[in-house]
């Protein structure tokens, strides 16, 4: 397992059986868990109940006795979606609960099975059939609302997941099928991406997706990424690839350039492949989770390989963002629950060192605000410096982790540049920075604030303060009277 100096910790955070699950429930059909708030396990043995488990207080976990084919909580409050088929037909009916109000917000007969269902949103149920998608908001009376048609590729498939991106314009629809006749045991991946507004769907080979907002350097907008991760077999060989893509990419903005990787499955693992995967946002990094309970970690940005670790010795069914934390959940066929995050501590010195990777591990350490790259980012900054380029050094002082680069060192070194005429002086480049940034501290608003003021743009001052930009202090009080 994980040694000590690992980028990623793993700890157990309750096992199903401990709260009375019994094993035989601890299954894809019996188990959701729809975010880090709640587990749900439906039994019907000795009765028919449905078990809610609040991951703020595991340990007492509510037993309600329903009958139903599916359950599932809603990612963020206390209302419970069931699913259970009307006898005698084929047909699914869906009710939406209140179970702090104790009462049914909506219900509808689906005319068809339901083979798949999922909160995409708090606010909205997919429902797959197996013919099409739906869309069901909670609020309202408004029935089930088709969204696409399930394309050829996802025919005689069991869907596995359905999920959409921050915007709600694309849409990711993935199912497993048997593998082809010379590799029956490598389980078959298959994905639909559908595109909102221009209706259309592209079919592919993937095992898991997720998507992702990432602000490309240069832009002024949240580009929408898509990763997945396939496992295909091609003229007899075995291709494990990540793949991260823009989507609805703006000709003439900046753009995301679409990157690839391998992923190295171990011999003994030859027929394993990704079940789930989960992008943290906290920290931009793509976890991939297999059947057999390998993780791979890669870096959004660029698709570098960070990490890879077995995290559990039984099969993987099932995962859930922590996305406070920056990490996830997975449940195993014993009943683990297992939590991964990202060692604070160790990450970055792993990425200097283990990979020696110095660029991706200055990146990381400014996007989680880490520490251990303090070093590194002095270095890049003189760097930058020597070579003139003040801007890009502004900006890497500006997003230092933690601040370091933040001092009144920092501030006469830019004083100190001799200023071109017709150039922005690079002093008023690194405060332009940070102002974009957020607040400036005591010591940066005092000297923007003489700047300005022998400047006469008492204007700018007025702004910045109705802003909440500046950090008062006495000082500056004097100043500004």
């Amino acid at each position: 397992m994980a040694a000590a100096n690992a980028p990623i910790t793993m700890k157990e955070a309750l096992t199903l059986s401990s709260i009375g699950v019994n094993p035989q429930f601890i299954t894809f059909t019996n188990v959701t868990m729809e975010s880090d708030k709640y587990i749900c396990v439906r039994e019907t043995a000795p009765q028919s109940s449905v078990v809610i488990i609040d991951m703020n207080m595991p340990m007492q976990p509510l037993r309600r006795p329903i009958t139903a084919d599916s359950a599932l909580m809603n990612p963020n409050s206390r209302i419970l979606a069931l699913k259970a088929q009307v006898p005698g037909t084929t047909q699914d009916h869906l009710q939406i609960f209140n179970i702090e109000a104790k009462q049914k917000m909506k219900s509808h007969q689906m005319p068809e099975q339901v083979v798949f269902w999922k909160w995409i949103t708090p606010q909205i149920l997919g429902i797959v059939t197996q013919t099409s998608v739906y869309h069901w908001p909670i609020e309202g009376d408004t029935e089930p609302i088709k969204m696409f048609d399930r394309a050829a590729n996802l025919a005689n498939n069991q869907i596995i997941n359905y999920r959409c991106d921050p915007s709600e314009k694309w849409l990711v629809l993935i199912g497993i099928a048997p593998g082809s006749a010379e590799r029956p045991q490598l389980v078959k991946g298959n994905m639909q991406l559908y595109s909102v507004d221009q209706q259309r769907s592209q079919s592919l080979e993937a095992h898991a997706a997720s998507f992702a907002s990432f602000r490309v350097p240069g832009s002024d907008r949240d580009s929408i990424l898509i990763s997945f991760a396939t496992k295909s077999l091609n003229a007899g060989q075995v291709i494990s690839k990540l793949h991260v893509i823009e989507l609805g990419a703006q000709p003439g903005k900046p753009s995301f350039t679409k990157k690839q990787a391998d992923l190295f499955f171990p011999p003994d693992f030859a027929d394993d492949f990704p079940v789930s995967m989960q992008i943290s946002h906290k920290y931009s990094l793509i976890y991939v989770i297999t059947k057999l309970g390998l993780l791979f970690v890669y870096d959004l940005e660029t698709a570098t390989a960070v990490y890879r670790n077995r995290i559990s010795p039984d099969p993987i069914f099932l995962t859930a963002e922590a996305s406070s934390i920056g990490g996830f959940y997975a449940i195993n066929r014993r009943g683990q629950v297992l939590l991964a995050t990202v060692n604070e501590t160790t990450i970055i010195p792993f990425v200097s060192g283990q990979l020696n990777n110095l660029e991706l591990a200055v990146n990381l350490a400014k996007r989680g605000n880490l520490p251990g790259a303090e070093n590194l980012v002095v270095q890049r900054f003189q760097e930058l410096f020597a070579q003139t380029k003040y801007k890009e050094a502004a900006e890497l002082a500006a997003e230092s982790p933690q601040g370091i680069l933040r001092t009144s060192d920092t501030v006469a070194k830019f004083q100190s540049v001799p200023v071109q005429p017709g150039q922005t002086p690079p002093l008023l480049q690194y405060f332009g920075t940070l102002l974009t940034k957020g607040k400036l501290n005591s010591f940066e608003s005092l000297e923007l604030s003489r700047l300005v003021v022998n400047q006469n743009k008492k204007n700018l001052l007025e702004n910045w303060l109705a802003e909440d930009k500046l950090e008062c202090s006495e000082e500056l009080g004097d100043l500004v009277k």
